[in-house]
């Protein structure tokens, strides 16, 4: 079945794109990972991919012209494949090439079809390169509200973070197709703006992926969802029922030991939401622990049994889906590796004296990767089943723990930077992945991942392969360690790695030496900066 390929948002404020470039014409074969288009927005230029495989069928924007957020700029499918009723259906741009021409519309099609400006559909955006479907965590508007196109409509969770979804337009609610709690899949339907009045049948016709929550039912249905909880444990405070919060911020009071009720909400009505549980500050004296206001604490009680079930988030779920295929897809073998760091501590220290950046060594695993990687081009390779990439370009992922799960932002062409400029990026990328701030391309694109436990007390760990990548390498913490140099004992800094290899890319002597050039930039690292 054919894919509608719509213009993403890829910034906070993003409202229009414009094509900077087509990178591919109708009838061309396309792969899901392929640059299709260049789009310019407000902030910058970016790639399109389509994330699919296919033909291209249709080009709805021409080079030069702009196209709403949400509107449809392509369409991927079967060589030859009917594909007009996906027009049919809030198509936002004029088409310019197509694979055959148009039939005219029939009548009664003609009579049906909503009228420009009356209402603009909000569809479930794409924003990852691995999202399926996002799940609605909090509706910040109900049907009936008048909103702004800044407004924040609802949160949603993806399986990267949790991102607000803006209407980019002025108007009433007329419907909300997805309850909270809920998932929708990528360009659902989850909510209509528009005229007070509009027939709103005319834009879910045709749309099979549209919900059937009627608008008239919305309102209790609404009030139900905001009084679930994101969890279910065996003993719940009937308090908390009746304070006016969102989903998300229940679940982060519940997290942070917050008593929801002391926290007052400047949400519409009162509402407590996300910022006011971050910015909550507890008073100085601790309440009551027989408190009747208190909340249900999870806490053993002396010959009762208990248990807390946790709902798998988006990002939780996409962690386990992918890791699990990898594991075991692909055949991991590993490779361990002792790092003398006694050099890179002196050197590190000197660096600092002079670099704009506070460089860690986590800095310095990433340059020396970037540069080993770069003399042993089978490491920085993907599997593709009958083919593998070798990349030409290096781009770095960084695990960063949050809440939620992993997430990895890639320093893209660290090869090419200095130790100061990875500094800078690498704390700005991992401080908008702790704030869920990250967009698509800051995450994506990795052909290398390292996972850094070293500065959490772990001495030596494997890791699990981050797909696309044919490996992980995983970073120790730095340990002085007795050790026999010249039939003396001296004491040495050292870190210990692990590359964790995909063996139908990597075979164990390219591991071997990618380890033996990445020890000896390590080990020397002024050979780094010559």
């Amino acid at each position: 079945m054919a894919e509608v390929i719509r213009m993403p948002l890829l910034s906070d404020t993003m409202k229009e794109g414009v094509i900077a470039e087509w990178h591919k014409k109708v009838g061309d074969k396309v792969n899901s990972d392929d640059v299709i288009a260049d789009v310019e927005t407000d902030k910058a230029t970016m790639e399109v991919m389509p994330y699919v495989d296919g033909t291209l069928l249709y080009i709805g924007v021409e080079k030069g012209s702009a196209a709403p957020v949400n509107g449809i700029i392509a369409i991927v499918g079967k060589e030859g494949e009917d594909y007009k009723s996906l027009l049919e259906d809030g198509a936002t741009s004029t088409p310019v090439q197509e694979e055959a021409a148009p039939e005219a519309p029939k009548e009664e099609k003609k009579v049906a079809a909503p009228k420009p400006g009356e209402a603009e559909v909000i569809r479930m955006p794409l924003l990852s390169d691995t999202m399926k479907e996002g799940k609605i965590i909090a509706w910040h508007k109900k049907v009936g509200d008048v909103v702004k196109s800044d407004d924040v409509l609802a949160e949603v969770e993806t399986d990267k973070a949790t991102m607000e979804v803006m209407p980019y337009v002025d108007g009433t609610i007329l419907y909300i197709g997805v309850e909270e709690g809920n998932a929708a899949k990528v360009n659902e339907i989850i909510a209509i703006v528009g005229k007070p009045g509009t027939d709103i049948e005319t834009y879910l016709a045709g749309d099979n992926s549209a919900s059937t929550v009627d608008a008239s039912e919305e309102a209790p249905k609404q009030a139900s969802a905001a009084a679930s909880t994101t969890s279910t444990t065996v003993t719940t405070s009937n308090t908390d029922d009746r304070i006016k919060a969102s989903p998300l911020a229940k679940k982060l009071a519940s997290e942070k030991g917050i008593d929801i009720s002391k926290v007052t909400g400047t949400g519409d009505n009162g509402r407590v939401i996300k910022r006011d549980i971050e910015n909550y500050t507890p008073s100085a004296v601790a309440p009551s622990a027989t408190s009747s206001n208190a909340p249900a604490m999870a806490t053993a009680v002396t010959g009762q049994e208990g248990y807390t079930d946790i709902p798998v988030s988006q990002m939780r779920g996409a962690i386990a889906r992918r890791l699990g295929e990898s594991k075991f897809n692909a055949p991991h073998f590993y490779l361990r590796i002792t790092i003398n760091m006694d050099n890179a501590m002196a050197s590190r220290k000197s660096i600092n004296e002079v670099s704009t950046h506070k460089v860690s060594f986590n800095d310095l695993v990433i340059k020396a990767s970037a540069m080993a990687l770069r003399q042993h081009p089978f490491v920085n390779s993907s599997w593709l089943g009958d083919t593998i990439r070798q990349n030409h370009h290096i781009h770095i992922g960084t695990a960063v723990a949050i809440d939620d799960g992993l997430i990895v932002p890639v320093v893209k062409f660290a090869d090419q930077k200095s130790l100061s400029e990875i500094a800078k990026e690498a704390k700005e990328l991992a401080t908008k992945a702790r704030d869920k701030k990250l967009q698509p391309p800051e995450f994506t694109g990795n052909t290398f991942t390292i996972s850094n436990l070293g500065m959490m007390g772990i001495d030596e760990f494997t890791a699990i392969i981050n797909p696309p990548d044919s490996c992980i390498l995983a970073v120790g913490n730095i340990v002085p360690t007795p050790v026999v140099e010249n039939g003396e004992i001296v004491v040495r800094n050292l870190m210990k790695l692990t590359l964790s290899c995909d063996h139908r890319v990597v075979d164990g002597a390219v591991g071997s030496k990618f380890l033996q050039t990445l020890k000896a930039f390590l080990e020397n690292p002024v050979t780094m900066l010559a």
